[in-house]
């Protein structure tokens, strides 16, 4: 099986390395990540003007562009022959209404319009660090599920890992919908600037059983996602 791999925090982030371990095992690898940090461009897409691939080394490039971009470099001119598009693994969760805003979900939207299947791994964060490690592991795991069933079109997966103590149970898979409910609009002003959130993501509104109640709960939240 050949992977597509891609992110939205730059090739050289940790949450990418991460992916890259595990999937391995599963695989060959072409990672096509943005040069440097994207998050937050949700499904935005380089109209104007050139965007510039560069090779980084044996099957990773490197995108001066965005996260969909990637995908489409990525299948169009790199890797055509790839049977699935993974991206992430993200720098903080991607839950409930962030799918909208997420660069993460958006390299696997954008490749499933075009036919591809993929999954969008992120790590909720509650601290700065994660054990990337133990990441990796259950990113193994999921991919093990996964990967076994049956391709739908228009199907994707959307993942979301917990942090957990060293010493909490290995946490479950647990299929779950997605909660509509938005991060709670908040503005911190000072004079004629407003920074965007400056609220608590941990403390969000949330629907028991959907995905955000899942991973704040301590387990990997796997949510279908379907555009068609």
């Amino acid at each position: 099986m050949k992977f597509l791999l891609s992110n939205d925090d730059g090739i050289e982030a940790p949450g990418l390395a991460a992916l890259e371990a595990a999937a391995c095992a599963f695989g060959d690898l072409v990672t096509v990540a943005p040069a440097g940090p994207q998050s937050g461009k949700s499904h935005c897409v380089t109209w104007e003007g050139p965007v510039r691939l560069e090779e980084r080394g044996p099957g990773r490039f490197a995108v001066h562009g965005t996260p969909a971009d990637c995908s489409r470099l990525g299948l169009l001119r790199v890797a055509s022959d790839a049977q699935w598009v993974l991206s992430g693994i993200n720098h903080g969760g991607n839950l409930g209404a962030d799918v909208y805003y997420s660069g993460t979900v958006a390299a696997v939207r954008e490749a499933v319009l075009h036919g591809w299947p993929g999954i969008a791994f992120s790590q909720y964060l509650r601290e700065e660090e994660s054990d990337w490690e133990r990441t990796t592991r259950w990113t193994s795991r999921v991919l093990t599920e996964l990967l076994s069933r049956p391709v739908e079109p228009g199907l994707f997966y959307n993942v979301n890992f917990p942090q957990l103590a060293a010493h909490d149970p290995e946490p479950k898979m647990v299929f779950c919908p997605l909660d509509p409910s938005p991060i709670p609009l908040s503005y911190r002003p000072e004079g004629d600037d407003h920074h965007v959130y400056d609220g608590v993501y941990s403390t969000r509104r949330r629907i028991p059983g959907a995905d955000i109640a899942t991973c704040f709960g301590g387990q990997i939240a796997v949510t279908e996602m379907r555009l068609f």
